[in-house]
């Protein structure tokens, strides 16, 4: 009996996941503002119009800093077709690391720090980095993203919600 409950219990999580996932679709993106290190607040509203993928990270994740690159390479060729991004540090994140990453690796997008860890909860209880979501242009999330993800399949996502 254990064991049905046990497996019932998996079954259960892992059909909530994926209804989730498809559910994803049509969600829409959490009103939050985003305070950068400069100081910027960013609001939904701003994004507006734009593809936004919101990645939250630690200076502490090697799958993070991994990916960081084509972050950057991704957002310096499709930001002036309307692309965005925003690196949110996770709140165990020591703000003078962040502060340190951004400045010297030259981030060009927005870098939030999520100090009381308010983002991450209003995007679902963010715990696992990295994890990505890409909103399209009228601010509802289209894809979550978690680990490593299919980069070919990633920039045709962006690129046709960029077309849309």
């Amino acid at each position: 009996m254990k064991k049905i409950l046990i497996t019932l219990f998996a079954l259960t999580a892992l059909v909530g996941v994926g209804v989730w996932q498809f559910a994803g679709a049509a969600k829409t993106a959490p009103d939050v503002t985003f305070v950068s290190l400069t100081g910027q607040k960013i609001t939904p509203a701003d994004l507006r119009g734009k593809v936004v993928l919101v990645k939250f990270w630690a200076t502490s994740c090697v799958t993070c800093i991994q990916q960081m690159p084509d972050m950057i390479k991704t957002y310096d060729a499709l930001a002036p077709k309307g692309f965005e991004a925003i690196a949110v540090a996770m709140q165990y994140d020591p703000p003078n690391y962040v502060q340190n990453y951004a400045q010297t690796r030259k981030l060009p997008f927005p870098v939030a720090i999520d100090a009381q860890g308010q983002i991450a909860k209003a995007y679902g209880n963010i715990s696992l980095t990295p994890t990505a979501f890409l909103i399209d242009k009228q601010g509802h999330i289209i894809k979550r993203y978690l680990g490593n993800y299919d980069k070919v399949a990633f920039m045709n996502t962006v690129k046709k919600a960029l077309a849309g």
